[in-house]
């Protein structure tokens, strides 16, 4: 049903009105981040804005059609807010309209800068049916910056693409990434194990196949997504308590190397003993889990080392350097003035 209260002069004839909005939408169900951007607007605008991409993702799993034409609302208002834009490529994919949702994922990433929804981008091409303009978009320098869900995502999208061109075999490999661990489980494993498993039975491999499959179930249940499932892990992100512990192992190993180290050099205790703490480093490097950096990848970027720029990061390294010296020759000076009393 057209919304009755949409009489602008915006809306022509030949223009479809915006659906009508649940009465008990208010607007504030949006989370902090889109509310912030929807207060840059004027106010009569902001809510209406606001009550639309409500009802865009509340109908978008059962009437995408219906959530497209919501965020289609919203966007005659807000249309230069990156929130609304994303909306309007999400239900756009949806509902199937890939040339749309395309075009709107790019206007999204221009004015937010996030290659987010990078893995979606190369679906629409394949759904437009180029499959080789989604592999370009899996290739690209953009895509190493995704984070592990999103490899994942666009591997799976890869693998799609390589099937529709008949290159089972390249699919099985665009799969093989160091996010299918089948001793791990991850939010995102059993679609990634699936979609292996799918691969391998394309190319023959069955057994290989069934045994993914077995794999995705139990990494459900392992993550409580099985029917009547607990929970048994979360993602394996680092936890404080594991890492104290680690920390504390750390340092009992790095104590019994040090006295191993004790005897005078040159003596057989003292071979004996740098046997014992390269045995104990050796221990100690082993014992830390070598995951790779994806899998901890924080969420808040400014808190990552990487982020620091290169630039900031040497000077920052570069004035703790200078305040050891300073503080080693402070050390030295202060000897120097004991030995002289002493004289």
């Amino acid at each position: 049903m057209p919304n009755a209260a949409d009489l602008r002069s915006a809306n022509r004839p030949d223009r479809e009105r915006s659906p009508e909005i649940d009465e008990d939408v208010t607007g504030k169900e949006l989370d902090r981040a889109t509310q912030h951007q929807i207060k840059t607007l004027e106010a009569k605008s902001s809510e209406w804005v606001a009550r639309h991409l409500v009802m865009a993702g509340r109908l978008i799993d059962d009437e995408p059609e219906l959530a497209f034409q919501h965020a289609l609302a919203a966007s005659r208002r807000g249309g230069r807010l990156a929130a609304v834009r994303e909306a309007v490529g999400l239900t756009a994919y949806a509902a199937g309209h890939y040339g749309e949702a395309l075009r709107e994922f790019r206007t999204f990433r221009r004015i937010s800068g996030s290659n987010v929804h990078l893995p979606v981008m190369a679906d629409c091409e394949r759904g437009l049916g180029r499959p080789d303009r989604a592999l370009d978009v899996a290739r690209s320098e953009e895509a190493q910056d995704l984070d592990a869900p999103g490899k994942v995502e666009l591997a799976i999208v890869a693998a799609g693409a390589r099937t529709d061109l008949g290159q089972l075999d390249a699919a099985v490999a665009e799969l093989e990434i160091p996010q299918l661990d089948m001793n791990r489980a991850f939010s995102y494993s059993p679609r990634l194990f699936r979609a292996y498993a799918d691969a391998l039975s394309a190319v023959g491999r069955q057994e290989e196949a069934d045994r993914w499959n077995r794999q995705a179930v139990v990494a459900e249940d392992a993550l409580g997504l099985g029917a009547d499932q607990e929970p048994e892990i979360i993602d394996l992100g680092w936890d404080e308590e594991e890492e104290a512990r680690e920390e504390a192992e750390r340092r009992r190993m790095l104590e019994r190397a040090s006295d191993a180290a004790a005897p005078a050099e040159g003596s057989p205790e003292a071979t004996a003993g740098s046997a014992r703490a390269a045995e104990a480093k050796s221990a100690l490097d082993t014992s830390v889990d070598d995951q790779d950096a994806d899998y901890f990848v924080s969420d808040d970027a400014e808190s990552d080392q990487d982020s620091v720029e290169h630039d900031e990061l040497g000077t920052v390294l570069a004035d703790d350097a200078e305040a050891d010296d300073a503080h080693a020759e402070d050390n030295a000076g202060q000897g120097h003035d004991e030995d002289s009393r002493e004289d």
